[in-house]
């Protein structure tokens, strides 16, 4: 049975627990992730922002997959809100491929998620242009979501604008930035931290770059090979305000640091 921290249950509301999860493969001969259990608290008026590291392949997606809906896990409980997830616990997910569909415009794509549960079409549209605001993509709306139309940024400002106005509490990113190239990614990463200040989700999100988990993480959980667990959760404490200023700073240096060395530890 897998290594895993002790989870601390506070007073504060419960927004998302994975409760001893398991995984298996192969009829139960492959052990993919042994006994893991996670649990994020809703922080009222602030959200979190949480981030999974770990070696490739130890199963920081298939965590999201199972927060998402999108897979279930061989044993174990997946809770939102503390209640089991079930079918009406609509969370959207962000992931490194553009995953807006190409032959809609920016408007229809984010408002997608709307008409699938039946929304009127005028009263989705308003909730769209709002969500299409806070993104920054006014003026976008009427262009179809591809490239060259839109940059990989804006690309992926829809699909975070589309899982926002399906669920403004818990958003979903695996590698959401990968694709891009060193100035956008930045730019996104300031971006997604003015979401986080503005509307306050809670944000779990996959990175393989320590130093942009370290910027934009308020909790850090790492993740072991597999048989995968969580391994060690480090609190940044570096707060809302946030700018490429922290990066230059001692304390965030020697966390980088700290956490090389325990990732070069699971290799």
């Amino acid at each position: 049975m897998g290594e895993n921290i002790n989870i601390k249950n506070t007073a504060l509301p419960d927004i998302v627990e994975l409760k001893n999860i398991s995984q298996k493969y192969n009829e139960g001969a492959t052990t993919v992730i042994d006994n893991l259990s996670l649990l994020i608290e809703d922080k009222p008026n602030q959200g979190q922002f949480v981030i999974l590291l770990g070696p490739s392949g130890c199963g920081k997606s298939t965590v999201l997959r199972y927060i998402a809906g999108l897979q279930l896990p061989t044993t174990g409980e997946v809770l939102i809100k503390g209640n089991p997830r079930t079918d009406k616990d609509t969370i959207g997910m962000v992931f490194q491929q553009y995953s807006s569909f190409p032959w809609l415009t920016v408007l229809e794509n984010v408002a997608l998620g709307l008409k699938f549960r039946g929304v009127p079409e005028k009263e989705r549209k308003e909730k769209a242009m709002e969500m299409i605001k806070i993104v920054g993509l006014e003026g976008q709306e009427k262009k179809y979501a591809q490239y060259p139309a839109l940059s990989g940024g804006q690309l992926q400002r829809v699909a975070i604008a589309r899982s926002l106005l399906v669920n403004n509490e818990i958003i979903l990113m695996d590698e959401p930035f990968g694709a891009l190239d060193t100035n956008t990614r930045l730019k996104m990463q300031d971006f997604l931290l003015d979401i986080w200040n503005d509307v306050h989700p809670t944000i779990i999100l996959v990175t393989h770059d320590i130093s942009e988990a370290v910027y934009l993480g308020d909790d850090i959980y790492i993740m072991s090979n597999a048989p995968a667990n969580i391994v060690e959760h480090i609190p940044t404490a570096f707060g809302f305000e946030k700018n490429r200023e922290l990066k230059r700073k001692k304390e965030f240096v020697d966390l980088v640091y700290h956490i090389e060395d325990r990732m070069m530890k699971l290799e």
